[in-house]
């Protein structure tokens, strides 16, 4: 019997490509084979401690949330158009690891760019108020950036669900630690990989494949993560 040769992906943390701290990979399978296709790094707690340091090194330097509004919808464009040019391939892969049609997968990839497209429009657009008072006084908000996010997606929209998470975040100034499921991991790696490519700042993107009960706890358990946005089941999401 002849060995399959699968894919190897690696972590995104600060900019760079890397192995998990402790070595240790697991294989992503397809639910339509039950034959595995990819195998990705099994992150832990350092790993964790990393990524969040990047990202929280990026954002308070203000490579990012300090980055004028209208460069950073620039960028995020351009991960749309990434995401178009790349749509046979990362459709392909969404089928093989989660199992939907093709058809469905393209959908999802087409959308992730509109939901790129629709965010960076959004960039420039974050205002405050001013407040009418009595008096000579001036009443305003100021709307800033959180900090470091955590970001955890379920299987069932891999890719969508992702930039769902990121859009948003990004378009405000935020800087991400995007945590897939371990089931479908494959297209967040290449998202982030893309996020890159587009322009947008190391450590302002990091992407942990892993199990949800170690990672996904140290994540929510951080000191250095001022946000958690979570789509999963209920009891995962009482407990965070």
């Amino acid at each position: 019997m002849t060995a399959t040769m699968l894919d190897s992906y690696q972590l995104i943390i600060g900019g760079q490509s890397v192995d998990a701290a402790s070595g240790e990979t697991f294989e992503t399978v397809s639910p339509a084979t039950n034959r595995p296709i990819a195998r990705v790094p099994k992150a832990g707690r350092e790993d964790v401690d990393r990524a969040v340091a990047a990202a929280r090194i990026a954002f308070d330097d203000g490579r990012w949330s300090g980055m004028p509004s209208i460069e950073r919808a620039r960028r995020m464009r351009r991960v749309a158009d990434l995401l178009r040019e790349r749509v046979s391939e990362l459709s392909h892969l969404e089928t093989l690891n989660s199992g939907k049609i093709i058809v469905e997968a393209r959908m999802d990839v087409l959308g992730s760019a509109a939901c790129f497209e629709y965010y960076a429009n959004l960039a420039g657009q974050v205002w405050g108020e001013t407040i009418p008072m009595n008096g000579p006084l001036l009443d305003y908000t100021v709307r800033e950036p959180l900090g470091v996010c955590a970001q955890i997606i379920p299987w069932n929209f891999p890719l969508l669900m992702a930039t769902w998470k990121l859009g948003p975040a990004l378009a405000t100034g935020n800087t991400v630690v995007l945590k897939p499921a371990s089931n479908t991991p494959v297209t967040a790696l290449i998202l982030g990989q893309l996020c890159l490519e587009a322009g947008i700042p190391d450590g302002v993107v990091n992407v942990l494949t892993g199990p949800g009960a170690e990672i996904g706890a140290a994540l929510c358990e951080h000191p250095d993560v001022d946000k958690v946005a979570f789509t999963g089941e209920t009891e995962t999401g009482r407990g965070i």
